[in-house]
């Protein structure tokens, strides 16, 4: 797959003169590589983008989200907050995974999505219980 960054880049100044707040979903990971030997984390510093952590709850979650965390704190970008994705209805032990997360990730958990079957054709918007708490976050690191 090849990335194109000046498309990109363009795309997402011409957003930014038209909205107050844009999304860019890294849905690959953080140190995904894009083109011209910049990984997606490369490419966020550079922008100075805040992060949205989403972890997928599922078994080997905690590792992988504690490291990414970590990652996000080395490079220096702000962390607005983390929401718990719910990709597995049978793992019984989500409540304690999530809670153990609350507790060793610094910063707000947003929101809780549920296990949803085709969740691309689904709202999401009102999982995001901690919205406020994002907004505020959103302008305090973005001045």
């Amino acid at each position: 797959m090849r990335i194109k960054l000046d498309k990109i880049n363009c795309d997402l100044t011409r957003l930014n003169q038209t909205y107050q707040s844009v999304v860019v979903e890294g849905s690959f990971g953080l140190m995904t590589p894009m083109a011209e030997g910049k990984s997606f984390a490369d490419w966020i510093t550079q922008r100075k983008m805040p992060v949205v952590l989403v972890v997928g709850i599922k078994d080997g979650c905690v590792n992988h989200a504690l490291l990414t965390v970590k990652v996000i704190q080395q490079l220096g970008v702000p962390l607005l907050g983390w929401i718990a994705n719910r990709i597995n209805p049978l793992l019984s032990h989500y409540a304690e995974i999530v809670d153990l997360l609350v507790e060793h990730i610094d910063a707000p958990l947003l929101g809780k999505i549920p296990y949803l079957h085709k969740p691309e054709e689904q709202e999401l918007g009102h999982y995001l219980t901690n919205i406020d708490r994002l907004m505020y976050m959103q302008t305090e690191f973005i001045k």
